[in-house]
Formats: structure tokens, sequence, C-alpha cells
């Protein structure tokens, strides 16, 4: 049998190892980055450095996604005690010019430094991400040097009741939509009767512009089966899937990685730490249908059936994977255990607001001076998101609308700046938060356009089970054609919106009940539009 890991010794190796380099250059190795370039520029500034003779005093370390995507591909230049530098754009001769100018030279490199004290960066609050774009999420050395499964040694002497009960103290919801308490759904989990018990981790995103759950299985995968073991000790579980959908093969590979690692160091597996918990991580893959984000369609799809749901109750936690018992987590919600379980749930109920406390990370694209992947205290308004951490619209624009949640969320316009970004005030402004995506649109865009994007997304990606989804999303959207073409009626539009009622009102599952968020939330909030189109007059057209 494998020797248990000594967290304390390795930590302590890490910290020596780190110690003897001069300098540490970070390298985003995120598929942001990587799309960007970042494999030749990290080649470059490793060749470099062997080309130098620097191997013994400038380590190269390839990291997870460092934020500010829209600069990328970004490069960090850390020296031992000094300031550190960050860089954008780097291409190989950047890359070169960081090691021979800026590390060995000690010039400025001012047209490509990027400042870090950006309100992108500084009005930020990482906890999920606090690992991402500072360690190498392949060795899991650098995960326990930054407290790595600490939290489970400290759950593994506690009673699972008393971890959920720290849980319900902390008030985490649910990252993965509708804010559900996940407390709540742990304690159902564990007064379950059962032999078997299953955990599954949601890491199924499929909104359009979304990479949350992506990032954060990408650059911290042992936070996230720390996570996981957690949430299976709390309720009772010995199985655990990871549910990753199939275009997400970094993920994936990563994952896979971390599980034979933390088996191999007794973090999973027979008697983790020498206790008598036991867990078996399996990875499932998705094909790419969005109803799979639902979660009787997801257990069915892990099963090997067609992704759709089902009718409920019984709800998963009394019959779900197989017929047991079943607790299914979102990726992001998972991630924030381990720091929840080390620093305590005051800590953590000292972000973000009363009812909706801790942090949310945001895929934050659009049109922006600044996007990517940021992590803020619950409740920061809509204007503070957009105009300070994204910097405003660029070429002259000025901020039209925001659309949070994806499909399944709403359009919220600028003039509700600031309503606080939290679960009940996005619902009570006709959205809701979702899984994080956060898409911002400028006075050139044609809004009843932006739903007929979204309403198209729906129909095509509807499972067909129910007929309200099925047959109303097809014909909401011919409706939105129609319109959008000029050729629309008053009929056209009064049909619209009965439809949004009665496909919300009828739908079997939650996608296809909010279906509908985006035409109806256009439909509040930016009603002239639509009665422009049926007047032919251009909408959203282009200044000059």
């Amino acid at each position: 049998m494998a020797k248990v890991i000594d967290l304390d010794d390795v930590a302590v190796q890490e910290a020596e190892a780190r110690s003897r380099y001069r300098w540490r250059v970070k390298v985003c190795s995120s598929t942001a980055c990587d799309a960007s370039g970042a494999g030749p520029a990290r080649r470059a500034v490793e060749h470099s450095v062997e080309e130098q003779g620097l191997e013994h005093d400038v380590q190269v370390v390839p990291t997870g996604c460092m934020g500010l995507c829209s600069a990328g591909p970004l490069v960090r230049a850390e020296p031992r005690g000094g300031q550190a530098t960050m860089f954008q754009q780097v291409d190989p001769q950047v890359g070169a010019d960081i090691v021979e100018r800026h590390v060995v030279g000690r010039e400025d490199l001012s047209q490509h430094q990027l400042d870090e004290n950006l309100p992108f960066f500084t009005r930020q609050e990482r906890v999920v991400l606090s690992n991402a774009g500072r360690i190498d999420p392949e060795r899991i050395e650098d995960y326990v040097a930054e407290d790595g499964y600490r939290a489970l040694v400290t759950a593994l002497r506690m009673r699972p009741r008393g971890l959920i009960e720290t849980i319900e103290a902390s008030g985490l919801r649910g990252r993965g939509g509708a804010g559900y308490p996940t407390a709540k759904k742990w304690a159902m989990l564990h007064d379950a009767e059962s032999d078997q018990k299953y955990v599954v981790a949601n890491g199924d995103e499929g909104d359009p512009g979304a990479f949350m759950d992506r990032a954060v299985m990408e650059d911290d995968p042992h936070r996230v089966l720390e996570g996981v073991a957690l949430a299976a000790y709390a309720t009772g579980a010995s199985k655990a899937f990871l549910y990753v959908r199939a275009e997400y093969p970094r993920a994936i590979k990563r994952l896979e990685q971390a599980i034979r690692t933390a088996k191999r160091q007794r973090l999973l597996g027979k008697n983790i730490l020498e206790s008598d918990f036991s867990l078996d991580v399996e990875i499932r893959t998705g094909a790419g249908a969005f109803v799979c984000g639902e979660e009787t369609a997801l257990l069915a799809s892990i099963e090997g059936q067609r992704g759709q749901p089902r009718m409920r109750p019984p709800y998963p936690t009394e019959r779900g994977l197989y017929g047991k018992p079943t607790m299914i987590n979102n990726v992001e919600t998972l991630a924030n255990l381990p720091d929840i379980i080390r620093r305590g749930p005051e800590w953590f109920r000292g972000m973000g607001t009363r009812v909706s406390p801790g942090t949310k990370v945001f895929a934050l694209a659009g049109s922006l001076q600044h996007s990517g992947l940021i992590e803020v205290p619950m409740g920061l308004t809509l204007g503070e998101i957009i105009e300070e951490i994204g910097g405003g619209c660029p070429n002259g624009r000025t901020f039209k609308a925001a659309q949070t949640g994806g499909p399944s969320g709403g359009c919220v316009p600028a003039s509700f700046r600031d309503l606080p970004v939290d679960f009940e005030s996005l619902r009570q402004a006709g959205s809701i938060m979702g899984s994080g995506g956060l898409i911002a649109m400028d006075d050139s865009v044609s809004m009843p356009e932006v739903a007929r994007f979204y309403m198209d997304f729906s129909q095509d990606e509807s499972c067909g089970k129910c007929a309200p989804c099925r047959v109303g999303t097809l014909e909401m959207h011919r409706l939105l054609e129609r319109i959008c073409a000029g050729a629309g009626t008053e009929r056209d539009l009064a049909l619209l919106e009965q439809l949004t009622r009665t496909v919300r009102e009828t739908s079997l599952c939650g996608l296809g009940q909010s279906a509908p968020n985006p035409v109806a939330s256009t439909l509040e909030h930016f009603r002239d539009e639509y009665t422009a189109l049926l007047r032919n007059e251009p909408v959203g057209v282009a200044h000059g």
C-alpha cells in the first residue's frame, strides 16, 4: 500500500525548491492564452533561459488563467523578494526579451508591461481562483504548498454532520444556477438510507461565452477533487463522478492526472489519509447537450441513456444515479469548500451580502476594454463590474445592456447600473445568476436580435421531450425572425408575449421554463425596439 502523503513535508520541500531560484517566470497556459499563442511564447522563454545558462536561476512555470484574457498571452516575472511585473500580448520575441532584457538586463519593457493596479485586478476577491495563474496545475506539490488538502485533514477529524453544519453556517449557495443552499442539499443526502450514495460534480457548462467551470477544472484540478472529497465525506457517499463536457480536453486530462496522483498519495481511494473514509472518483464526459446541465438529464447521460429530464419528485437525493441517492454540486460550489473549512464560515460570510455570501466567478465578455475571468464579492453592482472592472465599452460606444445567466438568463439595461449582482437582485430584474456568464452589449446592438440569437440556441438545444419547449421555442424563434426582418405585426408581438408565458409555465424542466427569459426581459426593458421594427425602423444602428 502506498505511503500516506506528509503535507507539511511536501510544503517545506516545495518552498525550499522555489527559494533556490532568483526568478520565477510564470506563463499563462490556459486555453484562452494558448489560443493566442502562449505555447510558442513559453518555448521562447524556456529556450532563452537555456541559451543564457540560467536553468538554476530562472524557473519557468506554466500556470492556469491569469484573468485578463483579452490581453493574452500573459507572462508574470517574479524576482525573489522583489516586485513582480506582468507582460501582455507576449509573442516569442517578447518572451525572449523578458529573459534577456528584463531578467538579465533589468530593462523595462514598458510597451508590453501590464499595470496590475487596474481595477480589473484590484476590485477582485479571489477564492475559487486564488491559485489560478499562480501554480502549475499539473503538480500536486504546488497545490499542497498553497495549503492544499489541509481542509480534508481537518474534515476527517469532524463528524459528517458537523461538516454540514459548518457549510450551513457559511451560507454557501450553489454556484451553478438558482443558488440552492448547499448544506440543505447535503443534509438530504446525509439522511438518505442506502447502501450506496453518489456525489456528482457538474462541470457541463453550456452557456455561450461561459468558461468559468472549465477554467477552475483546468487551473486547479486538485481543488476540485478536494471539494468532491469533502462533499462525499459529509454525505456518506463512497463514489463520485466528475461530469465534464468532451469539448474540454485539457480539463479532462488534468483531472485524470490529478486523480491518479491523489490516489498514489492516499488522498483518494481506500482509507484516505489512514481514515475509515474511502472514495472512488471517476470522470464521465458529456457530448455537449445543453439540457444535460439539468440534474436529471445529467444523471441519465452518466448512465449511458439519452440526456433528457424526468419529472421530480423523486428528487436525485432520494432516487438518483442508478436508482440510488445522489447529490449534484456545481464545480465552482465544490471549489469553495476547501477555503471555507480552513478559514471558517465567518470568514466566508464576511464577503458578499447577507443572503448571498461569498464570491462569484464570472466570464466577463462582450463589448469591453477588459474581458476575461473574474471573481468578485456577491453584491458588487452591475456598473462596477462593467464600467470599472471591464473598463467600459471601447471605441466611443456606450453601455446599453448586460446579458447574465446565458440562454436561461435575461438582459438587464444600463439604467440598472446600481443593481447588486446577487441571486435575488438579478431575479427581480428579470434575469438570473446562472453559472456566471456576463456579456456586455453596447449601443450598436439590437436587443430583439439578441433575443432571437438566444432563442435560436434554445430551440436547437431542446431535448424535445415536452411539447411546450419543443414546439414553443421553435415558434418563438420563427416569430422573432419575422419581427427582426421587419415583416412582423402587432399580432406577432402579442403571440410572442403569450408564448413566453406558456413555455415558462408548462415546460417539464428548468431549462425549458427559463428559455423565454431573454425574450421576456428584452420585451420588458426594450419594448420600443420591437415596436420600431414593426414600423420598419432601424434598431441598434452603428454610429456615423
